[in-house]
């Protein structure tokens, strides 16, 4: 099971779910790499060519660029910037947010073109999109079982100052 800062869970069904998108996602866009990175900046799944690249690095500095730019994006007046391109002289990396949970990147080079990744990507992200819903309701259910199943959820500090005063 996967647990990030961000207060989500992910149990191996949905990791499946996950991997078997972004595996698609990768032969489809015929990319290099296909990373999801939580907002905080843990790596949640990454697949293709991956040795030798500090992925830590990368899903940290990911989350670090959809901050930045995302406080440009509101210094101009819109909510984010959702979809990022940056293009190297031999790879270049797409960005993207998705359920406004996680981010996409996907590492792609001359074998693919920025219409096919966009393309894709955008067929991809509704299928992680979907996956993200369906773990944000589990938790809402979770949270709504485990609350009322507590028996001390209805204890507050003034009952426990009472008791002890």
């Amino acid at each position: 099971m996967y647990s990030a800062q961000s207060n989500f869970e992910l149990y191996d069904a949905e990791m499946n779910k996950i991997n078997t998108i972004t595996s698609h996602l990768l032969k489809a866009a015929q990319a290099k790499a296909i990373f999801l990175v939580d907002k905080n900046g843990l790596m949640i799944s990454s697949t293709g060519e991956v040795a030798g690249l500090d992925i830590t690095s990368l899903a940290s500095l990911t989350a670090g660029n959809i901050a930045t730019t995302g406080g440009l994006a509101k210094l101009i007046g819109e909510k984010e910037f959702s979809i990022q391109f940056h293009e190297g002289e031999n790879d270049s990396i797409h960005l993207s947010i998705v359920a406004g949970r996680v981010i996409l990147v996907v590492i792609f080079d001359a074998n693919s073109s920025l219409g096919l990744v966009r393309l894709r990507v955008k067929r991809a992200s509704a299928s992680l999109t979907q996956v993200f819903e369906d773990i944000a309701h589990r938790q809402e259910q979770q949270g709504a079982t485990s609350y009322s199943a507590n028996p001390f959820a209805e204890i507050t500090d003034d009952d426990i100052d009472n008791l002890f005063n």
